[in-house]
């Protein structure tokens, strides 16, 4: 496969977002548009100056409404992207491929829901009626024998890699300790000034063996948007670029959602090693040149397996690697300093890219010295997405 060649010609330069809540108390639309409106100020750009949209299939809010909403003109570009938490990377990669291509001049990725006080997508298929369509039986698989949330799909994936690589739960913990420290200095997050220990981890009641409560992100009312243009266009506003190094999209051979299970291994994110490859022939970085990393961390196994898949260990080492405070502010690979979708709120990734940009500008609250280049990455188990993000040099 060849570099992209779109790579290195846009930019994300603005991001906003609503407050990360358990009940909004108002629309998704007004969200969305929240986010959209903070996104724009934070570059200096006027709203009507947009002239593309990129958001999810899940997404509630037609861009039709935002933009109306917003006062846009006309759309010269819209775009959704297709497997829930899979798409926040790829919604910047669309816009990105948008405005290198002139087909749209500023585009705006955007992301609302009320997943916590309106429909909560932890809760499962079970009340999901029926349906003749390819997408609704494929559930037949795995439903009647019970695996009916993402919490029971993911602990098959848990239980395999703690058979196979000898990963404890306590391993699984890291993660989450490491998450809530970060959030615990965040303002923005929702466990501010709440950290756990390893303790609090190893207390908190079952959710699906071996997944504890906090193994599982939590489920959040919020907004998240960020803005994307040229290069050229982006050294003329108000903060500094961050460049889009790489992006791309993967989906590997017999995929499902969430449950792959049919595989000869299930130990790994194939479809992320997908994307990991791109990422790496696009920008023509290595492991080496990454100080920070944001990684989906719906729940916390699937952490330890995108470290393997992306190369910054050997599948079976993640364990090791992020032992001893390695993925925490000082260790060998700070992951998720905004708090992750554990700690800060669970915005299906598109936080997560703003942290990245937060990253790269200089100004996270927990800025990893030297991370002029940082992975963000989509949801896992699902067909995915990844971006690697740099500054204007």
């Amino acid at each position: 496969m060849s570099k992209h060649t779109y790579a290195g010609k846009a930019a994300v330069v603005g991001i906003g977002a609503t407050e990360f809540s358990k009940n909004s108390g108002r629309s998704e639309l007004q969200l969305a548009l929240e986010a959209c409106v903070a996104a724009c100020e934070d570059a200096g750009v006027d709203p009507k100056q947009v002239n593309g949209l990129s958001t999810f299939t899940m997404e509630t809010n037609p861009e039709s409404e935002i933009m109306r909403g917003l006062g846009i003109p006309e759309l010269t570009h819209f775009s959704r992207i297709h497997f829930g938490g899979g798409a926040p990377c790829a919604t910047v990669q669309y816009a990105a491929m948008a405005v290198a291509s002139g087909v749209a001049d500023y585009v705006l990725c955007y992301r609302a829901f009320n997943e916590r006080s309106g429909r909560r997508f932890g809760a499962g298929v079970q009340d999901r009626p029926a349906g003749a369509t390819s997408e609704e039986a494929q559930f037949a698989w795995t439903s009647p024998h019970g695996i009916l949330t993402p919490a029971s799909w993911v602990a098959m994936f848990a239980r395999r890699m703690m058979h196979e690589y000898g990963v404890t739960s306590e391993d699984f913990g890291a993660v989450a300790v490491a998450d809530r420290r970060h959030a615990a200095n965040n303002p923005a997050a929702h466990f501010y000034e709440q950290p756990i220990t390893l303790a609090d981890h190893q207390a908190s009641r079952w959710i699906v063996e071996p997944l504890h409560l906090l193994d599982c992100c939590q489920e959040t009312d919020g907004g998240q948007a960020m803005l994307v243009t040229t290069i050229e266009r982006a050294r003329d506003l108000k903060q500094p670029a961050a460049v889009v190094e790489a992006a791309a999209q993967g989906m590997a051979d017999d995929q499902h959602m969430m449950r792959s299970f049919f595989r000869d291994s299930i130990v790994g994110l194939p479809e992320m090693g997908t994307c990991a490859r791109q990422i790496w022939e696009t920008s023509g970085l290595s492991t080496d040149d990454v100080k920070t990393a944001v990684l989906y961390d719906h729940f916390t196994p699937f952490v330890l397996a995108q470290l393997e898949e992306f190369g910054f260990c050997k599948p079976g080492e993640a364990k090791d690697f992020i032992a001893d405070g390695g993925i925490e502010i000082g260790g060998r690979l700070p992951v998720n300093t905004h708090g992750g979708q554990l700690g800060e709120a669970y915005i299906h990734g598109m936080n997560g890219i703003a942290e990245g940009v937060r990253q790269v500008r200089g100004t996270s609250v927990n800025q990893v010295d030297g991370a002029e280049h940082v992975l963000v990455t989509g949801g896992t188990g699902v067909p995915t997405s990844a971006l690697m993000l740099g500054p204007d040099r």
